[in-house]
């Protein structure tokens, strides 16, 4: 079993929970409600100025400069084509660039990006891929489950770009290279006796995707 996997064992009811959150059932047959979708998409560009936070701290833990390309190669692939690609996104949804900058950051996502930060700041690049890979492996595998539905490629599903995006080979292929590496990392630091504070981590950072799943949901829930 790969490390990342074990990851996955240990944390089986938390990754259910992410991985499986009525947000993203809605996203895959188009039933969400679009107050829902419209607020995770502000939220998740303010998380996403922060996750390039998270990469540029990779940049500074990198023990070797293989690593340190690495990181930086994620840090360019959020400032130059993810956030590049939201932002188009948010404008089929009425939202201009002002409108993300100065919207309010949710107590869920400051909670969540937060503690990506705080578990670098505190531990080794291992820590911090960890921290990072539910979302960045994550959504690869949940745009995967959504994209074998039925509803989910209709040209009546509003969210189907989404899903495209997150499904579509370009994303895949960062999920899979993220994936890689933190593989690699595990083999060099992730002793038996370490695996115990991984295997929190990473249960704490999944918990906390789920809690940004359920913020949006409660918004589109409060809005109807």
């Amino acid at each position: 079993m790969s490390f990342f996997e074990r990851l996955k064992t240990a944390a089986s009811v938390e990754w259910r929970a992410y991985t499986e959150h009525p947000f993203t059932n809605g996203l895959a047959d188009g039933s969400l409600p679009k107050a829902a979708f419209r607020h995770y998409l502000v939220q998740d560009y303010l998380f996403l100025i922060e996750f390039a936070r998270a990469y540029a701290l990779a940049v500074y833990k990198s023990p070797r400069l293989a690593d340190m390309r690495e990181a930086a190669a994620g840090l360019s692939a959020i400032l130059d084509v993810e956030m590049n690609l939201h932002v188009k996104l948010c404008a089929d949804w009425g939202l201009s660039p002002t409108d993300l900058e100065q919207a309010p950051p949710a107590a869920e996502m400051l909670a969540y990006t937060r503690y990506v930060l705080d578990a670098g700041m505190r531990g080794d690049l291992l820590a911090l891929k960890v921290a990072l890979a539910p979302c960045v492996i994550g959504y690869a595998e949940i745009a995967t489950r959504l994209a074998s539905l039925p509803l989910a490629a209709a040209a009546t599903n509003a969210y189907r770009v989404w899903i495209a995006e997150y499904a579509g080979a370009p994303y895949q292929e960062v999920a899979a290279k993220a994936r890689e590496h933190m593989e690699h990392l595990a083999d060099l630091y992730a002793t038996p006796a370490r695996e115990t504070e991984l295997i929190a981590i990473f249960k704490e950072a999944t918990r906390l995707e789920a809690d940004f799943w359920e913020m949006a949901w409660r918004e589109g829930q409060r809005v109807q």
